[in-house]
């Protein structure tokens, strides 16, 4: 099952998932006017074809005392540092995402600290003491006005 080959009781299904993954299937059977061994065959499916990964909780990290997100460049010494640097990353808990890009950087981060001295203390004794690792630049985020998932 590819996107295109998905319905619109599949969209609907999904969008109504993704606002909230914890909707009984009788509630969305009722709303699509669709029995709710339609609605679990379709998930179903949808699972199967890798669409539906997984469930998750969206909290409020503020609230977790997580008041400082930020976004950091890393140029790389070569290429092949990558697998090395990857698994380094892994290992930190303020690094919440890590995409391999094109461009300036090789890697560019999603790092979220409790305040700026813990940021600082990430980048110098934990991020910078990589030694596969040439150089950063990080980018405080002020705000997030818009956070969304895309729709299907």
């Amino acid at each position: 099952m590819q996107n295109e080959k998905l319905d619109d009781l599949d969209k609907s299904i999904l969008v109504d998932l993704m606002r909230n993954g914890r909707t009984p299937f009788l509630e969305l059977a009722r709303k699509f006017n669709v029995s709710s061994g339609t609605i679990h065959v379709r998930v179903d499916k949808m699972k199967e074809a890798g669409i539906i990964t997984g469930t998750k909780v969206m909290i409020d990290h503020k609230k977790l005392g997580l008041d400082v997100t930020c976004y950091i460049g890393i140029i790389l010494k070569t290429a092949k540092d990558y697998p090395l640097v990857l698994n380094n990353l892994k290992l930190f808990d303020e690094v919440i995402e890590v995409h391999y890009t094109t461009g300036n950087y090789g890697l560019f981060i999603k790092v979220m600290t409790k305040s700026i001295d813990e940021l600082q203390n990430f980048l110098i004794k934990k991020l910078q003491a990589i030694k596969e690792i040439s150089s950063t630049e990080t980018i405080i985020s002020l705000a997030n006005p818009l956070s969304k998932d895309i729709t299907p």
